[in-house]
């Protein structure tokens, strides 16, 4: 798809629903000697985080399961806990959240990374990789990110999404 093509789509969203493994992280582990997981989360995202959410986007996190550290960085980011969506069922996740908030697949933007995300890009009205994403997902993708994983997705699709909206300029003027 073409850039023309993404920024019309970026226009209709209302709601962004992101996968977080190779999406906010860059899908590396650290095992601390006692066997304790950590990741690392990119903090230009909260940036994007805030700028959709003030500016109206919905923005909903959704993995396989929600983590300590994944409710922390959304405590960091934001993100209230409602919105960290832990299932590896996306679909049927995807399902109740459009019955319960009445949005449709035509509102909703989805950033995804790997195979466990293909339906879902598939389905929704705007789908997003990031530039390290596997092949298959860049393939389908809507957009695919000039960063990769982990290195500001958000903040960039934020700012794309609310560029196309005529509302990116309303955000920043915040900050004058």
């Amino acid at each position: 798809m073409g850039q023309a093509e993404a920024v019309e789509k970026a226009k209709k969203v209302k709601f962004v629903i992101f996968d977080i493994h190779g999406i906010l992280t860059d899908n590396t582990l650290f095992y601390a000697q006692d066997g304790v997981k950590s990741e690392a989360f990119c903090l230009n995202d909260q940036v994007g985080i805030k700028a959709l959410m003030d500016s109206g986007v919905g923005v909903s996190f959704l993995t396989s399961k929600v983590s300590r550290d994944v409710e922390q960085m959304a405590k960091i980011y934001g993100v209230p806990p409602d919105m960290l969506w832990g299932s590896s069922a996306k679909m049927a996740r995807l399902d109740e959240f459009e019955k319960q908030s009445g949005l449709k697949d035509d509102d909703i933007c989805y950033v995804g990374d790997e195979m466990i995300d293909l339906g879902i890009m598939k389905r929704v009205f705007f789908s997003v990789a990031p530039a390290d994403g596997s092949s298959e997902a860049r393939a389908i993708a809507d957009l695919v990110t000039m960063v990769g994983g982990g290195k500001g997705v958000a903040r960039e699709l934020a700012q794309f999404i609310l560029e196309a909206q005529g509302r990116w300029e309303t955000f920043v003027a915040q900050y004058h």
